[in-house]
């Protein structure tokens, strides 16, 4: 297996834990470079111990 396929999984894997985040209403933002560093670990303590929190209120929404 190529080092480069590597790069590609471990930047999708970042990019799903971004998804994950931001349906948890959390900084996709933040998750996605935490998964960058961490990878399949920010993944576990992301659905493992992270709740899903409720919508702020400056977000527009009824």
């Amino acid at each position: 297996m190529e080092p480069q396929s590597y790069f590609v999984g471990w930047g999708t894997l970042a990019l799903i834990n971004a998804g994950l985040a931001q349906g948890k209403n959390r900084s996709g933002l933040n998750w996605f470079l935490l998964s960058l560093l961490l990878g399949p670990f920010a993944t576990f303590g992301l659905v493992a111990f992270c709740d899903t929190l409720p919508p702020s209120q400056g977000d527009g929404l009824p």
